[in-house]
């Protein structure tokens, strides 16, 4: 699967090649002891996962951090003394921190928008790479990250951490092997409790947060503390909803477990905001259907915002479909399968992996094939996301060329497969 997988994804693409290929880097790797050092972009969030993640594995060490906001970069640097008994460097402006010589890695967890600039500026410094999901805003930015990784030489992992599940990788095998027949459809689930945000007023920019880094590749619009930090997510300059924050593992879980190479060629969406009229403009509420329609196959996908059910058990997670039964699954390492009619007790798992300890791996075997979330994801997984949100924008079934990747005869719908950047933040067409 991870062959196919960037055998099909990485067709135009700057220096392509194979996928096993030995690719280089700015360091001279005397063997898997030498230490990796890393600086973490992006810290309120995610970016407290990814410092204890590099930080605690063998021979790893987290040199420096980075972030727009100076209180949280000093509250992060403070803490990460206190618990490590060392000190970091510290950055405001991540292309500082690329120029350091002594970095080997960035760690990406700033907002959607920043994702693929920073991951093209980390490789043009020769840095390699471990970014969050969704690697990439818009599609157009995923083909990018793509050209990057390959013309630069660089190991670039999508933070997919399901694919890194020891039990999951297990269920794809399964799966492959026919455990419940072809699956023809997969379900995925995101229902998460996302409370109302309110409404709240736009105002200046505190002076402790470098308001012009943090926009970036955005266009300037007045700061609010409803976009800054977390509620960026519901804002289409900054994020892409649930179904591109969350979601983004499952929508990966959907292709990878249904064998899918390629994007849909079919796709129709339809939700919107029922329960709260508060600040988010992406929808609470979204259900869409993708179509393969040459490898029969289809894909569904709901975002739930609120109380909810489960499904076989699951808020989180996805069902697989074939002729001799269905797999759940449920989280970020677990699955359980239901054979026949009588619905039977399958084959089932539980166990989850280390993601960013396989992404260590690649950067020191300098092998892409060693990654279990390679770059390729950064386009496949976010893409769906990306493909969902706009039909819903658009408002119809719309038809989408995947050679191309550009919708058929329908300018207003390939609008939205990239963006206008702002000034010096422009993800280029050429990297």
């Amino acid at each position: 699967m991870k062959d196919l997988n960037r055998r099909t994804f990485v067709k135009g693409t700057a220096g392509a090649m194979a996928a096993a290929q030995l690719i280089g880097t700015s360091k001279s790797w005397a063997g898997a002891n030498d230490r990796i050092n890393v600086v973490v972009v992006g810290l309120n969030g995610r970016g407290k996962s990814h410092i204890a993640g590099h930080q605690e594995a063998e021979n790893v060490e987290v040199t420096a951090l980075c972030d727009v906001d100076k209180h949280v970069l000093e509250d992060r640097a403070e803490q990460f003394e206190n618990k490590y008994n060392k000190k970091v460097k510290t950055y405001v402006d991540m292309r500082d921190a690329f120029a350091d010589k002594d970095i080997d890695a960035v760690s990406i967890a700033t907002p959607n928008h920043w994702h693929a600039l920073a991951t093209i500026w980390a490789c043009q410094a020769g840095k390699d790479v471990y970014v969050e999901k969704p690697g990439a805003h818009n599609i157009f930015e995923g083909r990018k990250m793509i050209e990057a990784a390959y013309k630069y030489r660089r190991i670039v992992q999508h933070g997919v951490q399901l694919r890194s599940s020891a039990a999951l990788q297990q269920a794809v095998q399964l799966l492959r092997e026919g455990v419940i027949g072809e699956p023809y459809l997969a379900r995925g689930l995101c229902f998460r409790t996302r409370a109302s945000i309110g409404t709240k007023p736009a105002q200046w920019a505190p002076e402790h947060l470098d308001y012009n880094l943090w926009l970036g590749p955005a266009q300037w619009r007045p700061y609010s503390e409803n976009i800054v930090h977390y509620n960026w997510h519901w804002h289409w300059d900054f994020g892409n909803g649930d179904v591109g924050n969350q979601g983004v593992h499952e929508t990966d879980m959907c292709l990878w477990g249904l064998g899918v190479n390629t994007l849909p060629d079919q796709v129709c969406a339809m939700g919107g905001k029922f329960l709260w009229n508060d600040d988010k403009e992406t929808p609470e509420l979204l259900s869409t259907l993708y179509k393969f329609t040459g490898l029969n196959k289809m894909i569904q996908f709901e975002t739930r915002p609120w109380n909810t059910n489960t499904e076989d058990g699951a808020t989180v997670g996805n069902i697989f479909y074939g002729e001799d039964g269905y797999m759940v699954i449920k989280g970020y390492s677990q699955f359980e399968t239901f054979l026949g009619s009588k619905r039977e007790a399958g084959p089932s798992g539980n166990e989850g992996g280390n993601h960013y300890a396989n992404f260590h791996k690649a950067v020191r075997s300098r092998k892409m094939s060693d990654q279990n979330g390679p770059v390729e994801t950064i386009h496949s997984s976010s893409a769906i996301a990306h493909l969902g949100n706009i039909a819903f924008r658009v408002g119809d079934t719309l038809e989408f060329d995947p050679t191309t990747e550009r919708f058929v005869n329908n300018d207003y719908a390939n609008h939205f497969l990239s963006r206008n950047y702002r000034g010096e933040f422009v993800v280029p067409e050429i990297v």
